[in-house]
Parts: C-alpha cells; structure tokens; sequence
C-alpha cells in the first residue's frame, strides 16, 4: 500500500520508538505532508503556467506594436518628407495597418498582465487598462478607424497621405498617454 522506503521507516518508527496509537498518527501525518507537497507543487506549477500564458501575451500585444511601429514609421517618414513617398509602399503599409487592427486581440491583454503585477521590465501596459471606468476598447476602435481612413488615403497620393497621418498618430497617442507608462 504504502511505497517501500515509507513502508521501512515507518515500521522502524514503530520498533523503536513508538507505538500503535502514535505509529497511526505518525503514518496520518505522512500522508498529509505527501498531499500537501503534492497540492503546494500542483499550485505552484500553476501559477508558473499562469505566468507563462500571461508572459506570452504579452509577447504577443508587443509583437503586434512593433508591427504597427514598423508600418506608421514609413507612412510617418512618408508624411515628413524623410522617405520619398511611394503610393505601392504607403498602400501595403497602410494595409497591413488596418488589418492588424482588425485582428482579435482579446487574448493578448489578459487581466493581470499588466506593469504592476509582471514588472515594468517586462511590459509598460498600466493597470488602469483593466479598470471598469476604462476607455481603451474606445481607443483601439479609434485606431482601427484612423487605419481604415489611412488604408483608403495613402495610395491618393502624398497630401492625401498627410491628410490622414494626423488622426493616426493621435489615435495612438491617445491610448499610450493614458495606458502606457511614461518613459
């Protein structure tokens, strides 16, 4: 019943030291210390998983930042004269804009992944996300717009590029100034 090393120490418990009243107790308190090594790692094998699934969203969300920086960056160097406009460019640009902002991202921003609970090291997402008075389901459907109207101006040509590069930049700001820690 009981594996064979627990099994010879607790008959050499008995022989030596104790005896049938205190050898239950003994063989009571064994199993309750192996159940509760077996619930403490259980529990701390789950808040590893929860840390990991939580350190992979947030891998995913800044991905997608990147992408996004990536993208206004041209249309921005575009916009500034910094990078000689080209319709092909912006438009692909502005497309993969609109369509990141399509994507769901439902699973990259869940409760408790935020700079308080992870670390600012690990990401600069504010708690204040996840309050209930929060706006950034508003501010993401403003970027999603300001992207659609950028995927729709940027191949127009280069003023109908910096006509539109204005509401995007604002929509990103808009969130980052509110949700994002300040660098």
């Amino acid at each position: 019943m009981y594996p064979f090393f627990l099994t010879c120490i607790l008959a050499g418990i008995e022989k030596q030291f104790l005896g049938e009243i205190e050898m239950k107790k003994a063989m009571a308190l064994t199993v309750g210390l192996i159940v509760a090594g077996v619930v403490g790692t259980s529990a701390i094998s789950d808040a590893n998983h929860d840390t990991k699934a939580l350190n992979a969203a947030v891998k995913a969300r800044q991905s997608q930042m990147t992408l996004y920086a990536f993208n206004i960056g041209l249309l921005g160097g575009m916009a500034k004269g910094d990078i000689e406009y080209n319709a092909d460019a912006a438009s692909a640009a502005a497309a993969n804009l609109a369509a990141l902002s399509k994507l769901d991202q439902s699973r990259f921003w869940p409760k408790g992944s935020d700079n308080v609970a992870l670390g600012a090291d690990t990401t600069e997402a504010l708690p204040a996300i996840w309050m209930a008075d929060s706006k950034v389901g508003e501010k993401a459907m403003a970027f999603a717009a300001a992207a659609t109207n950028m995927e729709q101006a940027a191949g127009g040509g280069l003023d109908s590029l910096r006509g539109a590069i204005g509401d995007l930049g604002k929509s990103c700001g808009g969130c980052h100034e509110t949700y994002r820690e300040k660098q």
